[in-house]
């Protein structure tokens, strides 16, 4: 065959997450359940319509909607979803594993949904090294997506942080909230893992933190 073509790869599909606990040193991720969650969510969430800027529902003014919001991503395999929860067991966001297709090991990480008991603090880190390690290590994926909003700066400065490679812009992707959407697109590869990994656990050490909880190292440092 005289074509350019690539190079052979295992063609073994990835598995489907699955209602697994990831446990962390700063918390941990759980299936998302209604019952279980939504109230502690609402309550982490209320009044605060900036988190939902970027996302494709929300913000919620009755506690009803969010019930149903919620109990539409505990019952779905695609995007499927994972509760986090802190370290004093309060449920503070959800992210899920989504695009799913198994037989090309691709998967993505999305509709991450982080309240303010969430932001900025070393538990918001370790669920993208929890959620990048599950898969890969465990359900065998080649190619770890993250897609956002182009003009959702702090997404992208997200991404990059936590070692994705910008690919370039989907222009009108979408129509969200009856907005246009153009897409950035991340990616992060499965040979690329190891040194991310080593990268996350390093940042994620006790001994990059002061007393005061500060970082002494940024992440991208230990990239570097």
């Amino acid at each position: 065959m005289s074509q350019p073509v690539g190079p052979a790869v295992d063609a073994s599909p990835a598995q489907k997450p699955g209602p697994v606990t990831l446990q962390g040193r700063y918390g941990r991720l759980e299936k998302l359940n209604a019952a279980k969650h939504a109230e502690a969510l609402w309550l982490a969430l209320k009044d605060r319509d900036e988190v939902w800027a970027y996302l494709f529902h929300g913000p919620f003014s009755e506690r009803k909607e969010f019930d149903a919001y919620v109990e539409m991503f505990a019952t779905r395999e695609d995007p499927y979803a994972y509760a986090i929860l802190d370290a004093n067991e309060r449920p503070a966001g959800f992210a899920t594993l989504m695009e799913i297709r198994p037989a090309n090991r691709v998967i993505e990480v999305g509709n991450i949904l982080y309240s303010p008991l969430l932001q900025r603090t070393p538990l918001a880190t370790e669920v993208q090294y929890l959620l990048a390690r599950y898969a890969f290590e465990e359900l065998g994926n080649r190619r770890y997506e993250w897609k956002c909003n182009a003009l959702n700066a702090p997404s992208r400065r997200a991404a990059e942080r936590f070692g994705f490679t910008f690919e370039g812009i989907f222009r009108q992707h979408m129509i969200v909230k009856g907005r246009n959407r153009d897409t950035a697109w991340f990616a992060m590869m499965d040979h690329e893992w190891p040194s991310r990994k080593a990268a996350f656990e390093a940042w994620l050490a006790p001994e990059n933190f002061d007393a005061g909880g500060k970082q002494k190292k940024k992440l991208e440092a230990f990239r570097d």
